[in-house]
């Protein structure tokens, strides 16, 4: 058995620990000492049809796109044959979800991008690191849905047994080298951008991905009210009266 390079040791196992580890002390550092900058620092007050429009669909399209990469990359083949899924029948429906998620992503990241490269005042709010953050998620995306779709039209490579494996090897201190270095160049690539994407991760507006208020589901409605002027007094009022509206903030 041939072993394997200091380059692909360095690749395969230095960075992949190294970047997680700068993710988890960089979120810890940047809660710490820079509390105020959590935040998405959304820019929905300088536009908000496109907005209205790309972020929904961005967002639960990777939501999505995270669901099948943990079934397929942490599920090993072993549990879904021992279930009597046929790897065709396995493939297929991944090739054909993971392309839908891809794809809306896709449209997604354009209206985004669009939206923070012709808009003068979303552009004015968009640091370096900002596009840094974007031209990763770029490669990712398009490192992730020509594979998807040569899966769904041509012959499946099975990335299980050598992306999963590789990648299942990381939580027990055993990452198999040999088998992501045989792995072909786009899911390398793939593999790569996501750690450094990882590693950027808590000098960005991504951080605000931990902080989704959840609890708003059940916070009760804010009771507020706003003037609205009538043509004729009412007996007993100022010529205005009060309208109440509810509304979750």
């Amino acid at each position: 058995m041939t072993e394997p390079s200091l380059a692909s040791v360095f690749w395969w196992v230095v960075l992949p620990y190294v970047a997680l580890a700068i993710f988890v002390i960089g979120h810890i550092w940047r809660w710490r000492y820079d509390q105020f900058g959590w935040t998405s620092r959304s820019t929905q007050l300088q536009e908000r049809r496109l907005l209205k429009w790309g972020s929904p669909i961005f967002h639960y399209a990777t939501f999505a796109a995270i669901g099948g990469h943990v079934l397929g990359i942490l599920v090993p083949a072993a549990v879904t044959n021992f279930l009597g899924i046929p790897d065709h029948v396995y493939h297929l429906f991944a090739a054909s979800a993971g392309t839908l998620a891809a794809v809306l992503i896709i449209v997604g990241v354009i209206i985004l991008a669009l939206r923070r490269m012709f808009v003068p005042r979303v552009r004015a709010t968009t640091s370096g690191v900002d596009w840094f953050a974007l031209i990763l998620l770029l490669v990712i995306i398009l490192t992730g849905i020509v594979p998807t779709i040569f899966n769904l039209f041509g012959d499946a490579y099975d990335y299980r047994t050598t992306v999963g494996v590789w990648f299942r090897g990381l939580f027990i201190g055993r990452p198999d080298v040999a088998a992501m270095v045989g792995a072909p160049l786009l899911y390398q690539v793939h593999a790569s951008a996501a750690w450094l994407i990882w590693a950027a991760w808590p000098f960005t507006r991504l951080v605000h991905a931990w902080s989704y208020p959840i609890w708003f589901l059940w916070r009760p409605f804010i009771v507020y009210r706003s003037k609205v002027a009538t043509a004729h007094n009412e007996p007993g009022t100022s010529g205005r009266r009060w309208r109440r509206v509810g509304a979750k903030f």
